[in-house]
Parts: C-alpha cells; sequence; structure tokens
C-alpha cells in the first residue's frame, strides 16, 4: 500500500444494517488488521417500522447502529436523508464530500450501482462522486486532510445477489473469506433488534439473520470457505488498479 494513504476504511451504505448486511465481516478483519473502520449511513432508517412515527425509529436506529460499531471499535456517522428520498443532487452530494473529508479513508464500500431499491443507487452515485472530489483542495470548505487522494473503491453485493434490473449476479472481483469474523458480523446485525423483531413478527421466523446466512455461504461456495463477502472493484481513471482487499487478504 502506498505509505502517503491512510489506513482507514469508510463503509457508506444507505441505511442502518446494510454494512451487517453487506461488507461487516470484511470491516471486522480490517480493525483486527489495524485499520480505522467507519460506518456511515445516508439516512437513520426512518421508514423503518409499522409502528413508530419517523422520529421514534430514527433515534431507535441510529443507536442500533452506534451499538453495532461499538462491538467493532468503529466510528458511525449519518447524513441524515430520508429513508425513499435520498438523491443525488448538490446539497447531499456536499454533505457526503464533507464527510469523506472528515474521515478521510483510503478504502471505500458502497452499493452496487444496480439495485433493488433506488436509495442504494443514489448513494452508489453519491459515494463515487464523493471518492473521486473530496481530495480536490477547492471542493469543500471543510479542511482537506493530508493524505486526502482517491481510494479504492469497491462495490458491494447487491442483496440476494441479483444485479436489478438485469436480473443478473454480479461477477465479482475480489471474494474475502469472513468465516473467522462471522459470529461478530452476526453480533452486529443482531443490534438492529428493531428491524429483526419486525420481520420475525412478519414472516414468523429469523429471516433477518437467515438471509445474511444464506448470502455468506453462498459467497463462501465461490471460494472453498463457509462464509464469504463479495465485490466488485471500481478501477475508472484515477482509481487504484491494485486490488487492495485481495493484497491485504490473501489466502494462505
Amino acid at each position: 500500500m502506498n505509505p502517503t494513504r491512510t489506513r482507514t476504511a469508510l463503509s457508506f451504505l444507505a441505511h442502518p444494517d446494510d454494512a451487517e448486511f453487506l461488507c461487516a465481516g470484511t470491516l471486522i478483519r480490517l480493525r483486527e488488521a489495524g485499520w480505522d473502520v467507519h460506518i456511515a449511513t445516508a439516512t437513520p432508517g426512518d421508514c423503518g417500522s409499522a409502528t413508530q412515527d419517523r422520529w421514534e425509529i430514527s433515534a431507535v436506529r441510529t443507536t442500533e447502529a452506534r451499538r453495532a460499531c461499538e462491538l467493532i471499535g468503529a466510528t458511525y456517522h449519518c447524513l441524515d436523508e430520508r429513508d425513499i428520498f435520498v438523491v443525488f443532487d448538490k446539497p447531499t452530494l456536499k454533505k457526503a464530500i464533507d464527510l469523506f473529508r472528515r474521515v478521510c479513508p483510503s478504502l471505500v464500500f458502497t452499493h452496487a450501482p444496480k439495485d433493488y431499491m433506488m436509495d442504494h443507487e443514489m448513494v452508489s452515485l453519491l459515494a463515487r462522486a464523493a471518492t473521486f472530489a473530496y481530495g480536490i483542495p477547492n471542493v469543500s470548505d471543510v479542511p482537506r486532510p493530508a493524505g486526502a487522494v482517491v481510494p479504492h473503491l469497491y462495490y458491494c453485493d447487491p442483496f440476494e445477489e441479483t444485479n436489478v434490473p438485469y436480473n443478473v449476479t454480479p461477477e465479482p472481483t475480489t471474494v474475502i473469506d469472513v468465516t473467522a469474523a462471522y459470529e461478530r458480523k452476526a453480533q452486529m446485525l443482531a443490534c438492529h433488534a428493531s428491524q429483526r423483531e419486525w420481520l420475525r413478527a412478519h414472516h414468523g421466523m429469523d429471516e433477518y439473520m437467515d438471509a445474511m446466512r444464506r448470502h455468506a455461504e453462498a459467497r463462501g461456495r465461490r471460494i472453498g470457505v463457509k462464509y464469504a463477502e463479495a465485490f466488485v472493484q471500481h478501477r475508472g481513471h484515477s482509481y487504484p488498479a491494485d486490488d487492495l482487499l485481495a493484497d491485504l487478504f490473501k489466502r494462505s
């Protein structure tokens, strides 16, 4: 890794609990390797209840997100946009760039460009724009941190591996073994009790945890391990071309 880059990873996703589903095992491995880890959501999850109003459920869900972060020594951030109404516009992009300036990540995880809901796709666009722009001196009033460069950017699997609207499974560039981290990944997801209990009542089973397990098992089969997480690396102009995750976690 370039010595001028920070050892700071940022998961920038749409909602509380998205990171737990999609990349928490890799974040845990990064923490164990000495990285600073930040988990940011665009919204506080204000539509995540059928019984509480948006303010009550937002307070509950951001508290749950912080507890999950505390389990691995990560830091939580929220842009405070609204569920369903996340858009790629100047005010929201400014929030994202300012967040990136404060965190100064050299490694970023975000949603797949095509996914089952538009909040995810808008956050993917925001992440792509912010990763490219946050190191530009004149782009923000937040002081430019030393080491602000275009980071490695990885797109997480879309949920259930289905790339909407094309209905195909994305071919990952990088698959990370998270078997040893899976129990802690599951503990992080279990912190989001408001969503787990709602789905338990709705489905009559612990679908919340089972869905994550099925996803991790499916990706694990690709590389012959019990559990894995898969990513597609963004390798556009100015982005690093080396596969940092693969280099960090080479299989013996």
